[in-house]
């Protein structure tokens, strides 16, 4: 049974920190005496408190702040590394690498929903259970599309062409069910296949313009049937995308068919296929989508060509039937073969997948479901400690992860 408020005990105040008293005397001077520090409500700071404790005990467990962000694993054993949350290629006797590495929020929340409790205490309430703040409003009013408190939109982030020199910067606010990309770098991105920009095609390495640009259609094709398809989306089968495998890659293919059918710790499908259980998780708005694609000539083998997909999902998510809400960051690294077909073989109209890597953002490293499963605000209050490396998902200036373990995400 939830606790009821009135039998609570009040936390001793806590004074407003030096800055904002700065301010307020900085103010009064000036004439404006209105923007004197309020002193938190007595449900804010039992919350504050006990968010507090919480970060210290897992500070103290895990010798830092901080959650695990998932774990990376091979799907298929036999198969050369690569990754589900940050994969390394590697090709061997020419079958697809599937690695995974998956990173868990629950811990990094605990720090920023201290900060949103001191700015916004009604708001963080209404992140617990039962809603205790009410109204779950936005801290900063910006939409899911980038709109201000004001109306007026953000203009959308310019196509990516090369890989970021840095994370991109911090965004205020928390998601809704109305606004599940506030607070999040994606609120500038595009969303859907759209943002899945093709380069043009040109002969490479002896591979006819016709023969790059078939494969680059397919490789958006398959990212598309993988990552955006609402069926998939919803733990369906991804038939789209296991159609587009090339039959002659005939154990990895069997290995994709076996992992959806049958998940498995060493073979899970969620290395290469975005999938929820929809008895747990509603999937909220739009999905965002930033990245590139890129060809290079195959500098081993003549008339060869190497296709390059690296593309970061983001997925607005809330509790079945609830209003909490959260996000899921899913970076893909997909690499794809395109071949002259007079000189190799090759199935028309059909991908061979050298490597698929990835990095999941938000997951809590349970393994063999076949399913993402994102932690939500509300999992602090019983999460036990995790450690691990601290990582930003929304991070692309750097490749993804070539370690086989959970870590931490600095945000979602």
């Amino acid at each position: 049974m939830a606790e009821k408020p009135s039998e609570e005990p009040r936390p001793e105040s806590a004074a407003p920190p030096d800055d904002a008293w700065e301010q307020f005397l900085r103010d009064s001077e000036a004439g404006v005496p209105a923007s004197a520090p309020k002193e938190p409500s007595a449900r804010a700071r039992m919350v504050t408190e006990r968010l507090r404790a919480l970060d210290e005990a897992q500070a103290a467990a895990a010798g830092r702040k901080g959650r695990r962000f998932g774990r990376s694993r091979p799907v298929a054993p036999a198969r050369p590394e690569g990754w589900r949350t940050g994969p390394a290629w590697r090709e061997t006797d020419g079958r697809a690498s599937r690695r995974r590495t998956v990173w868990s929020v629950v811990g990094v929340l605990t720090a920023a929903a201290l900060a949103v409790v001191a700015v916004n205490p009604s708001a963080a309430l209404s992140w617990l259970p039962g809603g205790l703040g009410g109204g779950g409003a936005d801290a900063s009013g910006a939409s899911a599309s980038g709109v201000d408190a004001s109306g007026v939109e953000a203009s959308p982030l310019a196509p990516e062409t090369a890989r970021p020199t840095g994370g991109p910067g911090e965004a205020e606010g928390i998601p809704t069910r109305e606004r599940p990309f506030t607070g999040s770098p994606a609120a500038r991105w595009e969303a859907g296949a759209d943002a899945i920009r093709l380069p043009r095609a040109k002969t490479v390495n002896g591979v006819p313009a016709a023969r790059i640009e078939e494969a680059l259609r397919d490789t958006k094709e398959f990212l598309a049937a993988a990552n955006l398809d609402p069926a998939v989306l919803k733990g369906g089968e991804p038939v789209k995308a296991l159609a587009l495998v090339d039959p002659l890659e005939a154990d990895y293919l069997a290995d994709l068919r076996a992992a959806v059918r049958r998940p498995t710790e060493d073979n899970d499908p969620v290395s290469a296929f975005t999938r929820f259980d929809p008895e747990k998780v509603d999937l909220v708005g739009d999905v965002r989508v930033r990245g590139r694609m890129t060809v290079a000539p195959d500098t081993e083998t003549e008339g060869r060509a190497l296709i390059t997909a690296d593309y970061t999902f983001v997925y607005g998510v809330a509790r079945a039937g609830g209003d909490e809400t959260t996000r899921v960051i899913v970076r893909r690294v997909l690499q794809v073969d395109a071949a002259d077909p007079s000189r190799h073989q090759g199935t028309e109209g059909r991908l061979w997948i050298r490597d698929l890597a990835s990095e999941i953002g938000n997951d809590d490293c349970r393994e063999g479901d076949g399913l993402i499963n994102p932690s939500f605000f509300s999992d602090l209050l019983s999460a036990s400690p995790q450690a691990g490396e601290t990582r930003d998902p929304y991070d692309r200036s750097t490749s993804v992860s070539r370690e086989d373990e959970c870590g931490v995400v600095s945000r979602t």
